[in-house]
């Protein structure tokens, strides 16, 4: 962790910050990851693509609730807006969301001007397909978070007994939407600068 915080502190932008974009599939660890580069860079700070979440009323009047975290469930349009405003403004508001009460919250956070280092985090950051792969010119540097299926799975429905579901709820949780999301995310996100394993 300390060489990539190293590495990265030597990158020089293309634009006014660096955008690192740090993808994975759920449960991977790209918040803590995020996290712990953030208080190891000066001028670090974390973005998570998940204050894009779009709110549960939305995703209930278009029959999307069940599928909350999948690729259409984001506002991907007010994403990469916020992504190209971070890009070239001094101070940018961004939203953060509060697992729980699962919900977005608008303007939770600001980007100032000495934040010159940029941890982005979400799922789909490198995924292949419009609108997610119009964010590529963006990144400065990507990561990419490696972690075995059955350990995602295990993570995922621990994630869920966490927030008080029972064990078989917690599974069929995890299951019917977690996990196809985490293969989507595996095979059909592009090629990384970097790759961190995880066993």
């Amino acid at each position: 962790m300390m060489d990539l915080a190293a590495r990265l502190a030597t990158l020089r932008p293309k634009g006014k910050r660096l955008m690192v974009a740090i993808a994975g599939a759920p449960g991977s660890g790209k918040s803590t990851l995020a996290a712990d580069l953030a208080s190891q860079l000066e001028g670090g700070a974390v973005v998570p693509m998940d204050g894009f979440h779009l709110d549960n009323a939305v995703l209930e009047a278009g029959g999307l609730l069940p599928r909350k975290g999948a690729p259409e469930t984001y506002d991907a349009a007010g994403f990469a807006a916020i992504m190209h405003r971070l890009a070239t403004e001094d101070s940018v508001a961004i939203p953060l969301f509060d697992r729980s009460r699962d919900l977005s919250i608008a303007g939770a956070a600001v980007i100032e001007a000495h934040h010159r280092i940029l941890l982005v985090e979400g799922n789909y950051l490198l995924l292949d397909r419009a609108p997610w792969s119009d964010l590529t010119p963006l990144w400065d540097v990507t990561v990419w978070l490696d972690v075995p299926l059955p350990m995602l799975e295990a993570r995922l429905v621990q994630r869920w007994l966490d927030h008080g579901l029972t064990p078989d709820a917690a599974k069929a949780r995890a299951l019917s939407n977690d996990i196809p999301n985490a293969r989507l995310v595996c095979t059909a996100s592009r090629a990384p600068d970097l790759t961190i394993q995880s066993a």
